[in-house]
């Protein structure tokens, strides 16, 4: 599928991660990660060692990964995953990251929806997230699409900084 922005004068295509794209999302998480000062000594994202691998992770049965594309250079995404030693039921939303180009034009919602859509048809009851207060703009996010403040974190994704935890009933 092809989104246009408001302005229209770029078109960004959102689609599944290929294996080919694996350096060019891990590109994009370690700079906007660096945007936000997030650093891999720390319990965040970039210091995951699949950080280089996601197709590996995310071409696994429930899982998917989106990527967005524009003119052939990745420039976001983001996805689901079963939750880390959590139950059958949870499913992770994981690694959104947008290059600071794209943000405010809607697409990290879309992606999102996609995700929650794609998580209920595989059978995901409840759809959990870790993410730090640095990242006020994505926390509205997912408030307005109805993930709930929770004060535990559940399962084991090893982001110990991570001190946002959100949950959502799908």
């Amino acid at each position: 599928m092809t989104i246009n922005t408001p302005d229209t004068t770029q078109n960004y295509q959102i689609r599944l991660l290929e294996q080919r794209d694996n350096a060019g999302i891990a590109a994009i998480i370690r700079k906007v990660s660096a945007e936000h000062g997030l650093t891999a000594d720390k319990g965040y994202a970039i210091a995951d060692p699949i950080l280089d691998t996601l197709y590996d992770v995310y071409s696994q049965p429930r899982s998917a990964y989106w990527v967005v594309e524009m003119q052939g250079e990745i420039v976001g995404g983001g996805g689901i995953s079963q939750l880390a030693g959590g139950d059958s039921k949870t499913v992770e939303l994981q690694k959104m990251y947008l290059s600071s180009a794209l943000r405010g034009k809607g697409l990290a919602k879309k992606i999102v929806l996609m995700s929650l859509e794609f998580a209920k048809k595989q059978g995901y009851t409840r759809c959990y997230l870790e993410t730090t207060a640095d990242l006020q703009a994505a926390i509205k996010l997912y408030e307005k699409l109805g993930f709930e403040f929770i004060d535990e974190p559940l399962g084991h994704t090893g982001h110990g900084d991570c001190e946002i935890r959100m949950l959502k009933t799908l």
